[in-house]
């Protein structure tokens, strides 16, 4: 039985629970999101080199947006 406090945050609007302290690159992979993608917490850019070291806060909002081509 898995006891380890969770926390919510929301990706891309949807509410996730995930262990206490995750970081934004566990967030990631509960999304499934395949790159090329560019990850925000809070409104705030995450350059790829940070997202194993961005630790999430309980209600952080995660934005994984995925670049649109054509026109």
């Amino acid at each position: 039985m898995n006891t380890a406090p969770l926390m919510l945050v929301r990706i891309n609007g949807q509410p996730h629970q995930l262990p206490a302290e995750a970081t934004l690159l566990q967030a990631i992979e509960v999304a499934g999101i395949a790159p090329p993608f560019a990850a925000a917490v809070n409104l705030q850019f995450v350059p790829k080199g940070q997202y194993a070291l961005t630790v999430l806060r309980p209600n952080d909002d995660i934005e994984l947006i995925a670049p649109v081509t054509g026109g």
